[in-house]
């Protein structure tokens, strides 16, 4: 992201295009972004958003015609964010697929600890208060989670090929149980500001699976 969208260009290149129009629109997701996985969809106000950035309301209503347009985009952007992540770890060859799947849980840690357990996951806040959001969220959240299992489900599939997991082990199911007991735990790492709730469930769930 540049700060600066009248960059000079490099001796010897043509001249770069004007960007200000993708630096607002993302400068308003990343606020989003950082605003959401700290509180809820509800009580965050557009007026926040926008002073973390020093954005006009009048720039945030040309990129996004609503909250929920606006809702619907950070979702969009978190889900694309966490495959990336998922599929870092996930496919991470160099490690045994189990091993894989704690490199993920203590890559989590670090971030949460990072900001000081303050910041949990949009898509998990977003499902938390889902009574109070438009219907529109509804659909989009579960295909993320959806999505989230399919992967972990596949990494599990690559332990069972490898033998870590027993032959008839049910990896869609695991995938779901490891993901509703995830969200649980982030938030009550978010609610201790502890790492403990991640290491206890991460611990059981690996004691609980299918070994070969």
């Amino acid at each position: 992201m540049h700060t600066d969208p009248l960059l000079k260009p490099r001796r010897g290149r043509p001249p770069r295009p004007r960007v200000e129009d993708v630096d607002t629109r993302e400068l308003l997701l990343r606020a989003g972004l950082e605003t959401l996985t700290e509180k809820g969809f509800a009580t965050a106000g557009i007026d926040e958003i926008l002073a973390r950035v020093r954005v006009p309301k009048g720039s945030f209503y040309h990129y996004f015609p609503s909250k929920e347009a606006f809702g619907l985009a950070l979702i969009e952007r978190y889900a694309n964010y966490f495959a990336y992540k998922l599929d870092s770890h996930f496919g991470n060859e160099a490690l045994a697929p189990l091993a894989r799947l704690d490199a993920f849980v203590a890559d989590a840690v670090a971030g949460m600890e990072r900001y000081d357990f303050k910041r949990g996951c949009l898509i998990g806040n977003l499902g938390q208060e889902m009574n109070g959001l438009p219907e529109s969220f509804r659909e989009r959240l579960t295909e993320v989670f959806s999505d989230w299992e399919g992967r972990t489900a596949a990494c599990l599939d690559a332990a069972k090929a490898q033998g870590q997991l027993a032959p008839g082990a049910d990896t869609a199911q695991l995938a779901c149980a490891f993901w509703i007991g995830w969200e649980g735990a982030v938030l009550r790492a978010k609610l201790e500001r502890s790492a403990q709730p991640l290491h206890t469930f991460a611990r059981f769930f690996a004691a609980g699976l299918p070994r070969a």
